[in-house]
């Protein structure tokens, strides 16, 4: 879809025009993808805009960025009040929230630390990633030919620009062969996740998930939903998943930012369950989105209000 324009982006320090937010073309991230960022949305609710577990995602931008040693230049108060505040600046109800933190323009070397770290932060109307009509009938989806990165090349729990090379190509591949998503095997050839979600897999009423150690992202939905499916009695369960598990699941569903909680209807032109969504996938869905709605109690304290 077309990005569409707010009036503002939160640009080291201060609100600047959409258009007159760039960097240099030869800042260190443009060459070497030297950035880490979040995807965190803020929903419209009956007590006005909340972003949505605004403090996790902060936390994980800043564990992101230690892990590649970059000092940001401002802190995870100032980082929150600075997503409040566009969405604010930009007469939201309902937003998606780009914080992005990269390495700016000094040295063309490999060697990133004279480059300053610089930060900004967007926040725009975007829809369902998957398609509106995604969160019933499901996606289709295949298994990729392209893997995960392996443990010992880049971190996994890094939420970093240049991890979304691999992620690029699955897509890209995906949707050539016709298919709305691929998802991804690791090194060891289990279940890792997709381009850019999280999987969870039903079988018998049991739900399954990958593990940290499978090269996935640490999902902030993921950890919503295993929580909200524990809460509704569901078991889950983290654990290593082979390929053929896929074909043989009742039901299969995507967890992101972006993604909320997308069922999958096919894998490899296989169809799982029913061929949409199935009842665990719903009720964890519902239970999601009457949350985000403020129509379930936010037990957890995870609606923050701009």
């Amino acid at each position: 879809m077309p990005m569409k324009k707010s009036d503002y982006i939160w640009f080291n320090g201060e609100l600047v025009e959409w258009d007159k937010a760039t960097i240099h073309v030869l800042s260190h991230v443009v060459h070497y993808g030297s950035s880490v960022f979040e995807g965190i949305r803020c929903y419209d609710t009956p007590s006005g805009p909340a972003i949505f577990r605004l403090a996790a995602h902060t936390r994980r931008l800043f564990d992101s960025a230690k892990i590649y040693r970059m000092n940001i230049p401002f802190t995870p108060a100032e980082i929150n009040e600075a997503c409040k505040e566009v969405v604010r600046a930009n007469k939201l109800r309902s937003a998606y929230l780009r914080p992005v933190v990269w390495r700016g323009y000094d040295s063309l070397g490999v060697d990133p630390t004279s480059c300053p770290v610089e930060v900004a932060i967007a926040a725009l109307d975007w829809g369902r990633y998957l398609g509106e009509e995604a969160l019933e009938q499901g996606v289709d989806v295949c298994v990729s030919s392209w893997t995960r990165i392996a443990p010992n090349t880049l971190p996994s729990m890094a939420k970093a620009g240049g991890n979304y090379m691999n992620s690029q190509l699955v897509k890209m591949e995906a949707k050539q062969d016709g298919y709305t998503e691929g998802i991804v095997l690791g090194s060891d050839g289990y279940i890792s996740e997709g381009s850019g979600e999280n999987i969870f897999l039903v079988r018998n009423g049991r739900v399954v998930t990958p593990p940290l150690g499978a090269s996935i992202l640490q999902g902030i939905t993921r950890e919503t939903v295993m929580t909200l499916l524990q809460d509704l009695g569901i078991e889950v369960v983290e654990q290593r998943i082979p390929r053929e598990m896929l074909y043989l699941a009742d039901e299969i569903f995507f967890t992101g930012t972006a993604a909320e909680v997308t069922p999958i209807r096919s894998v490899d032109r296989i169809q799982i369950g029913a061929g949409r969504r199935g009842p665990v996938t719903e009720q964890v869905q519902k239970a999601f989105f009457n949350l985000i709605g403020g129509e379930l109690e936010d037990r957890w304290g995870w609606l923050e209000y701009v």
